[in-house]
């Protein structure tokens, strides 16, 4: 791994790499691998996001919660993981075929945030997050999060369960969203998070804009 490459990519300076690499291994290379480091990750990230954005914004509760889950989305984290270039620094098993999805660029990304925490403490992990995630920008950033925006409606105006059951189909995945047991929505993606994603847009449109 070109490891003063990737550092000056992510704009750290690390004297141990060992986690960094870890961050950037597959389950299917190695035992050694970010599964534990993005759980670590994804609650610094969370608390990270939510604390710029209760400092920086005089939004409401429900506001700030959508926000955050715009900046913690995988599809945002795969965004950024695109825009860092950071696939070819990923170690991947034979199976793979080099195949990186959206939920492994969101895990990766989550995972260094962690191996930087580890490494570098709180206040380095915390300029990443600012910095190549670009929070900065949250006043003009677009909510495309529509399974987190419905979430926060459902909540709002009704007093019920709510569910996604999602399977392969044909061609991706196929989505269904559930308010207790009546099916409100169907939506189709090539991957899960986009199925459900696209099921919560159709829902959103369903229930609350027609």
């Amino acid at each position: 791994m070109a490891d003063l490459n990737i550092q000056k990519i992510l704009g750290v300076k690390l004297s141990d790499t060992s986690l960094l690499e870890r961050a950037l291994t597959h389950p299917s290379k190695s035992k050694e691998n970010y599964q534990r480091l993005e759980f670590l990750g994804d609650s610094i990230l969370n608390f990270l996001v939510g604390e710029f954005l209760f400092k920086h914004s005089s939004k409401q509760e429900g506001e700030l919660t959508v926000l955050r889950a715009h900046y913690v989305s995988e599809d945002h984290l795969s965004q950024c993981f695109d825009e860092l270039n950071l696939s070819k620094f990923v170690i991947t098993g034979k199976s793979m075929k080099g195949e990186i999805t959206t939920a492994i660029k969101g895990d990766i990304m989550e995972s260094i945030i962690a191996a930087i925490y580890l490494e570098l403490g709180l206040d380095e992990a915390r300029k990443f997050i600012v910095d190549k995630l670009h929070i900065e920008d949250f006043e003009s950033a677009e909510d495309d999060n529509f399974k987190s925006q419905l979430q926060e409606l459902v909540q709002a105006n009704f007093k019920c369960t709510m569910k996604y059951e999602t399977t392969r189909a044909e061609v991706g995945f196929e989505s269904k969203f559930y308010m207790d047991e009546d099916l409100i929505a169907t939506g189709y993606g090539k991957d899960k998070t986009k199925a459900e994603q696209n099921c919560a847009y159709v829902a959103i449109k369903k229930l609350f804009e027609e």
